[in-house]
């Protein structure tokens, strides 16, 4: 029989001659074995399970503070970049007098900045001198605040003969001062193209003109925050219109393959273009040899051979003619990977939403395009990269390659949902699981983009369309983010199967586990002429290729308000 509770307590606490008494230990004995018949102890298959348990909420919470981190240290970040952005801006606008874009377009072409080395050493002169401009800006907004509390009139004259001083020996000393940046252009020369002097290119300028307005005058869209209000300085028009300073010399062709009429309007236009207007033509490989086998008239027409010769087709060409559908306008955006030439895009193809101009006029069409000036939409590529799992840095990458209408991930041939990890400038957008996901310019709005669910842009907003492919969540609705920031899909290692990446419909890539597809706006929009301007083409080309909101209109005989 087991002591009771005082019993046990007088036995433990009273050890004779350092031992317990055996009745202790006989009690001792039987409250274990008592336990062992209440709850065994568990297998180590339960132990295992039990740690990994532990050990996979440990893993969360620590994933869920690095995020923490991660995004705080993004946010902080961008705030000081905005507040060091807008500081600057401040500095850049009380500061007039100065072209600077006129000194960075000859310089620009003196020096032709082509690796990340020449934009440091271009960036460091400006560094400094921001620094001599930020003391000399405290120094006279010190004597401007002594000067008004003591009327002293003469300070002015001098302030601002000190301030010219000071200004001409900063941008004297290092060539082009950082404070110029982004100062509201007000001369034509903001937009003037240099020519270059090794090729026949045809030189033009851009302007920003308002409908109506026909001076060559813009201004940029800035937000200020002076006196602790915000506005917005008046919006110049959306329309942007290209004036050649000289006249073309060359014109490249381009036509849809395995079509007759392709074939005889491109001849026919071969030849007016070099009867009438003396203009040397290049055409593809392909195009020559047709024009050949027709007429040995056409030995004078031009082509290229290799891609050395394709990479310098812009130094030579001044137009691009499209002879097809959209699928053209993509193929000759593709042969440019820097800079493209004015496009223009004949309608010859089943469905157009680039191509607003008609066949049976072209020559009309293309004698109002030389002259000049024309309307023209400035259509935003995305420049992708692929980074391998198996890259030691985030420079190792494949690529870069240029997309006027989408990049698309999907699963391809697999039966498994696509599993991609969404990423925006570090921030965690959300996880993919459905068919796949479309990365799609403005101008992509209207292809693959909108038959996933994806919104109509105009093309010369800029931005990047995110639209899910058949996503397994009824929330899971586009969106619209802006131009300046860069998307990251990587293939998680969990995932189950494969992803492919598919660049406006062609050169797939398998994205495998760890794989990444990085994406971003490309500094080199693609120019396509208009027929009447932007938005007129664009409403034209829904109307005419979709019949969009086509509903016949409501009888005005029916009831009526009272």
């Amino acid at each position: 029989m087991a002591p009771s509770k005082g019993d046990a307590s007088v036995s433990c606490s009273q050890p004779e001659n350092g031992f317990l008494n055996s009745l202790s230990l006989l009690s001792s004995e039987k409250a274990v074995q008592e336990l062992l018949q209440q709850s065994p102890v568990q297998s180590t298959d339960d132990h295992l399970i039990e740690f990994s348990d532990a050990m996979r909420t440990v893993a969360k919470a620590l994933r869920r503070a690095a995020e923490g981190k991660a995004s705080a240290q993004a946010e902080a970040a961008e705030w000081k970049r905005k507040y060091e952005l807008e500081r600057a801006r401040n500095l850049l606008l009380e500061h007039k007098g100065y072209n600077f874009y006129e000194k960075l377009e000859s310089w620009w072409t003196q020096s032709s900045l082509c690796n990340a080395m020449g934009m440091i050493r271009f960036m460091l002169p400006c560094l400094f001198c921001l620094e001599n401009c930020k003391e000399r800006d405290r120094k006279i907004s010190e004597e401007q605040s002594h000067r008004e509390n003591n009327g002293d009139d003469e300070r002015t004259e001098n302030l601002a003969s000190r301030s010219n001083e000071q200004s001409e020996q900063c941008c004297g000393s290092n060539g082009i001062c950082s404070h110029e940046v982004l100062r509201d252009g007000d001369r034509d020369s903001a937009s003037k193209v240099v020519p270059n002097k090794c090729a026949r290119k045809a030189s033009f300028k851009l302007s920003w003109c308002c409908k109506g307005d026909q001076s060559d005058q813009h201004k940029h869209d800035i937000v200020s925050f002076e006196r602790g209000n915000i506005t917005t300085a008046e919006r110049s028009s959306k329309q942007i219109s290209l004036k050649w300073e000289s006249q073309p010399q060359t014109v490249i062709i381009l036509t849809k393959p395995n079509s007759t009429s392709v074939r005889i309007l491109c001849a026919e236009m071969v030849r007016w273009l070099r009867e009438q207007k003396k203009l040397d033509i290049y055409v593809e490989p392909r195009v020559r040899a047709e024009l050949l086998t027709e007429s040995s008239y056409y030995n004078f027409v031009h082509t290229w051979k290799g891609e050395t010769e394709i990479m310098l087709l812009h130094t030579k060409v001044d137009l691009v003619v499209t002879l097809g559908g959209d699928g053209t306008v993509l193929w000759a955006a593709s042969m440019f990977k820097g800079p493209v030439p004015p496009v223009v895009p004949f309608s010859l193809g089943s469905l157009g939403f680039m191509t607003p101009f008609h066949s049976e006029r072209y020559q009309e069409y293309l004698d109002s395009i030389l002259k000049g000036p024309i309307s023209i939409t400035l259509r935003h590529r995305l420049q992708c990269h692929v980074i391998r799992e198996a890259a030691k840095n985030e420079y190792e990458t494949e690529g870069p390659i240029l997309v006027l209408n989408e990049v698309t991930i999907d699963r391809g041939i697999s039966s498994y949902l696509t599993n991609l990890e969404c990423y925006c400038d570090n921030s965690f957008v959300t996880c993919v699981q459905g068919d796949g996901l479309i990365l799609s310019t403005t101008s992509g709005s209207t292809a693959y983009s909108l038959a996933a669910g994806g919104s109509m842009v105009h093309p010369q907003v800029p931005g990047i369309l995110f639209t899910p492919i058949c996503p397994h969540s009824l929330s899971f609705r586009p969106l619209i983010l802006p131009e300046h920031v860069t998307l990251r899909v990587q293939v998680p290692f969990n995932s189950r199967s494969h992803a492919w990446a598919s660049f406006d419909g062609k050169d797939r890539k398998r994205l495998a586990a760890g794989d990444a597809l990085v994406c971003s706006m490309a500094p080199w929009p693609v120019p396509t002429a208009c027929q009447v301007d932007s938005t007129s083409d664009f409403l034209n080309s829904i109307h005419d290729g979709l019949h969009w909101n086509l509903r016949k209109t409501q009888s005005f005989d029916g009831p009526r308000d009272a």
